[in-house]
Parts: structure tokens; sequence; C-alpha cells
């Protein structure tokens, strides 16, 4: 088991490679040329810049029971197809029970925003999201051992 970290624009780096290094697992950080990442205790694997670049690498990676750290819908639904556990960066585990919703959730919100409509940004990031995030993925990986 590894964990694995679509780390474009994901807060939790810090925390989900301090995970790794306690628990004595792989990490690798995957991330495209626009970001910069170089963590001690951790691999970072570069890809081309381009849409959906680090999903589609990250996804041909991923092996039976990785955690994946990822606020990508989209790719959390690909890999709970193969058999990995995808976390939010808020500490949401991506399940078969609610991924379904969840891609209907962002199809409808593209629906509008494409229609003209604004949809609402993401408020500040808060301590209590990286405690929650924190408390599910040593869950996970305590669970895995």
């Amino acid at each position: 088991m590894r964990i694995l970290i679509d780390a474009d624009g994901c807060p939790v780096v810090d925390i989900a490679v301090g995970a790794a290094k306690k628990h004595k697992m792989e990490c690798i950080i995957l991330c495209d040329t626009s970001h910069v990442f170089k963590k001690e205790g951790a691999t970072t694997i570069m890809v081309s810049k381009g849409a959906d670049s680090v999903d589609f690498a990250l996804v041909n990676m991923v092996q039976n029971g990785d955690v994946v750290i990822t606020q990508d819908y989209g790719l959390a639904a690909m890999c709970l197809a193969r058999h990995a556990v995808p976390i939010s960066q808020n500490g949401l585990i991506y399940s078969e029970d609610n991924i379904d919703g969840l891609l209907m959730q962002r199809h409808t919100a593209k629906e509008i925003r494409m229609g003209g409509g604004r949809m609402k940004g993401h408020a500040k990031r808060k301590v209590c999201q990286d405690e929650a995030f924190k408390e599910t993925l040593e869950a996970c990986l305590q669970n895995k051992k």
C-alpha cells in the first residue's frame, strides 16, 4: 500500500507526507510542470501540463489498496474502479455509495456555468478541515495494517 497525492491545488500535502513517514509507507506526489513539490520522505513525479494529465498518470499507477488523496471526483471514481481508497482533502472517503451523487453535483455545476450562471467559490480553508483529513487518513492507514 502506498499514498498517492494529486498535488495540483492540494492543501494537505504536508499532512499526507507526514503520515507516510510515520507509518513507513511509500508516498508519491504527482503534479504538473506548473507546480513544484520537493518533500523529504516522498517521491515527486512531474508530468506535462495539460487537461487531466496528472489524473491519468495517477490512475495508471494506482494499485489495489493504495490510498489516493484528491479533490477530483472523476479521478476518485477511476481509483475506486481500481480498488484504491480515495480520500478528499477534507477527509471524505469516496465510496461506491457517494461517488455517483458527487459526480452528478459536478455535472450540474458545469451545466450552470456553461449556461452563464455562477457558482459560489470555496470558503477559506479552516484548521478543522485539516484535522478531519488527518483523522480520516490515520484511520485508513491503521485499518490497512
